[in-house]
């Protein structure tokens, strides 16, 4: 679409913010200058649920499930909005990154994001693997900052229960149960274990962290290990009851949503 052509479609089919509902927002923003500039001010920080799953890593949020970043969230996976995958992919590129280099890594050091897979049901329901493509927008953001970066997809998953159902103990053996590691796959990143790498699973939020330690737990049984892991959101509870998560708040301000790792306008 030329630029003529999609300054015409926002004026013509204006849409409304993913962040606040605010209407009238041009289709090629997706969110309203308060709700960027909310997202702007955060920072990845360390994050856990208390107690923390047996096999989670350090892990790390870019923030709360609150507020733009729960709405764009919500926008991108539950309503369509796949333009969306760009921003968000930059502002997953800045966990993954904070990530590697809490774990000792950097841009001279190969970080392979692997993303926590989607079910079939939820594929079909969201039109593709949501956190897939978010992995991929991620790594190119990286790739264009500096870093070595590439994606892997060594898992994969079979249908389980619905979590919210289920204890803590119990989200963590059902994803435990769900997750399979592809062969084929996985012997790529066991082909030269001397190599240094960062490895670093990525997911949309994170709750208790049983899907999180699952997948950790599943690469490290295959001779995989995992240096971390990077989230977009973390659950912030008003009650923190054992297995719940605490949401950590960040110590300092100004991430991004249009990050210095890449322009959310671009992919």
């Amino acid at each position: 679409m030329t630029a003529l052509a999609g300054a015409l479609a926002d004026l013509v089919l204006p849409g409304a913010c993913a962040g606040c509902g605010a209407e009238r927002v041009p289709l090629r923003f997706a969110v309203c200058a308060d709700c960027a500039a909310a997202l702007e001010a955060l920072v990845p920080h360390p994050t856990a649920p208390e107690p923390p799953p047996a096999g989670l890593p350090p892990c790390t949020a870019l923030g709360p499930y609150a507020g733009p970043l729960r709405g764009v969230l919500l926008g991108y996976k539950e309503k369509g909005r796949h333009r969306l995958a760009g921003p968000l992919g930059a502002l997953l590129a800045a966990a993954v990154a904070t990530a590697a280099t809490r774990a000792g890594g950097g841009p001279g050091v190969p970080v392979v994001v692997v993303p926590v897979p989607s079910t079939a049901r939820a594929v079909r329901e969201r039109h593709g693997d949501h956190m897939s493509r978010l992995g991929r927008h991620a790594v190119r953001r990286l790739r264009r900052a500096g870093w070595r970066a590439q994606i892997r997809r060594p898992l994969r998953v079979t249908p389980r229960p619905d979590s919210a159902s289920l204890d803590p103990a119990g989200r963590v053996a059902a994803a435990e149960s769900s997750l399979r590691i592809r062969p084929a796959r996985i012997r790529d990143l066991r082909r030269d274990p001397t190599i240094r790498r960062t490895l670093v699973v990525v997911d949309d939020i994170v709750t208790t962290g049983a899907t999180l330690a699952a997948a950790t737990t599943r690469l490290r049984e295959a001779n995989v290990q995992v240096a971390g892991a990077a989230v977009l959101a973390a659950t912030r509870l008003r009650r923190t009851p054992p297995g719940d998560l605490r949401y950590l708040p960040p110590g300092g301000s100004a991430s991004a949503f249009r990050h210095p790792i890449g322009s959310p306008n671009e992919g």
